[in-house]
């Protein structure tokens, strides 16, 4: 299963011209990770591209219903602190995917972390939106590096 299964990490702060961006290399990328055999989509769930990544591969199961969508969700209060609107969304897409797991019942100061690992550990491709080097999404980058599997950074091709 691991060698049909992609994950995606990115930031959470991107602005709406790089969300335009985005979507249409993101979308290619999903197809390309589709005629190569990926089936399952692993995604973290959290805002920004996370988000996007999300809506977009439930778009695309219309056209390739074969596909799964799983969200790997840090904890279960993961919203407590989000925007009504923003926790709509997470509603919806939850109530669509084909899968959710917790790796946290509650927040923990390392659950994040223990998401974003979980999420390459059953991986054999990393799809990412990374345009610097700190935070969760670098640190995600590095950790798929250091277990060699493919890295695809959709960053490099609107820079």
């Amino acid at each position: 299963m691991k060698e049909k299964t992609c994950c995606f990490t990115g930031h959470r702060e991107i602005s709406t011209e790089n969300i335009i961006a985005i979507k249409p290399i993101l979308q290619k990328t999903i197809i390309k990770l589709i005629k190569k055999g990926y089936i399952y989509f692993g995604v973290g769930g959290a805002l920004g591209f996370d988000t996007l990544v999300e809506i977009t591969i439930l778009e695309l199961k219309l056209l390739y219903p074969h596909i799964k969508l799983i969200l790997v969700f840090p904890c279960e209060d993961q919203t407590k602190y989000w925007k009504k609107e923003d926790i709509e969304i997470y509603e919806k897409i939850k109530n669509k995917c084909d899968k959710y797991v917790y790796v946290s019942k509650n927040y923990t100061n390392d659950c994040m972390l223990k998401r974003n690992r979980y999420l390459v550990d059953y991986s054999s491709c990393c799809v990412c939106y990374k345009t610097n080097n700190i935070g969760g999404t670098a640190y995600t980058v590095k950790y798929a590096e250091e277990k060699g599997i493919d890295i695809i950074n959709i960053a490099k091709e609107i820079m």
